[in-house]
């Protein structure tokens, strides 16, 4: 039952919205606190880049086909369900959460969850490392390209912005190649001290959730959408990860893949990055209703968690009646 209760940075989320929904932060207060939270984003992306090994990237790199495989699902697979979840604008979805849902879709896949469930699972954790970690590399790139692809080719406005992602540069990619370069010298300091240091990780998150939030708040938010757009909302995502798990599990078996591959590409190549997602719409959509557009995020976020919990159980357990199957049909010696 475990499985399906919401972890502890979930409800610190709901609490933070919570919160900005009450007491949201204005004026001065939030240009200040603004500063604030772009500084822990950019500490936020220099502690991935410490703690990124390169010898773990070479080694996974070697797995080619199976990166591109997770690539290519991430962002292009991905993208194109995000696109085609157009058709319930306007008449069921309002567009500024479709916008929430086409932008989830074009997201690097997450890191630590991604890794677990592999190794819960049995999958190649080796090459999950590399693969989730080249997924946010390249997201970095990849994310604002295809948020000005699709959003042009959609009609919903926006376009490609060379300011945006030279933001995106700025702020989230110079701090990670920093920690790249420091990574020979802190980087196992920086992975001993996991516990000291994940305040860092989940507090920049929540920072920006809270000023996203606030500011649409104060813009109304809770008066512009219904429960019934929320519902909406979470059985959109509930579809899109569907077909995701779909596609990529068995795809893998249509293209011959091992089963720890399989493992790995399934639960690497279906999962969406908060931890990215919510600093990257704080620079590309600047000036837009953040709170609404992170929305849809939040939410995939806990179901991609509860799903992938329970797929990662059942493959592990498939493994164990195997294991056992095997053993009972091994003859012991006297």
């Amino acid at each position: 039952m475990r499985r399906f209760l919401p972890d502890t940075f979930t409800m610190l989320l709901v609490l933070t919205v919570l919160t900005a929904s009450f007491f949201p932060v204005q004026g001065s207060t939030a240009h200040y606190f603004g500063i604030a939270t772009n500084f822990a984003i950019g500490l936020l992306f220099f502690l991935h880049g410490a703690r990124l090994s390169r010898d773990v990237v070479i080694a996974g790199a070697l797995h080619w086909r199976l990166h591109l495989a997770i690539l290519l699902t991430t962002f292009g697979v991905f993208p194109l369900l995000g696109l085609g979840m157009g058709v319930l604008v306007p008449t069921v979805l309002p567009q500024t959460l479709y916008t929430g849902i086409l932008f989830l879709s074009v997201l690097p896949s997450t890191v630590q969850s991604s890794i677990a469930f592999t190794s819960i699972a049995g999958g190649n954790v080796s090459a999950a490392i590399c693969a989730a970690s080249a997924s946010n590399i390249f997201g970095m790139f990849l994310t604002p390209l295809l948020v000005g692809l699709l959003f042009s080719v959609g009609g919903h406005g926006g376009g490609f912005s060379w300011s945006v992602l030279e933001q995106i540069m700025e702020q989230l990619l110079a701090p990670f190649i920093l920690g790249q370069i420091l990574q020979p010298w802190i980087g196992n300091w920086i992975r001993s001290k996991k516990k000291i240091l994940m305040p860092v990780d989940r507090g920049s998150i929540l920072m920006v959730v809270y000023s996203a939030f606030s500011e649409a708040v104060v813009e109304g938010l809770w008066h512009t959408f219904s429960i019934g757009d929320i519902a909406t909302v979470i059985i959109a995502n509930m579809v899109l990860l569907a077909l995701v798990l779909c596609i990529t599990m068995f795809g893998s078996r249509a293209l011959g893949f091992s089963r720890a591959d399989e493992i790995t590409i399934t639960f690497c190549g279906s999962k969406k990055s908060l931890a990215s997602g919510v600093p990257m719409a704080s620079v590309i959509f600047a000036g837009q209703s953040i709170g609404a557009i992170v929305l849809p995020l939040m939410l995939f976020h806990q179901i991609q968690l509860m799903a992938c919990a329970v797929i990662a159980q059942k493959y592990a357990d498939a493994a164990n009646r195997k294991s056992r199957e095997q053993a009972e049909q091994t003859p012991t010696t006297a």
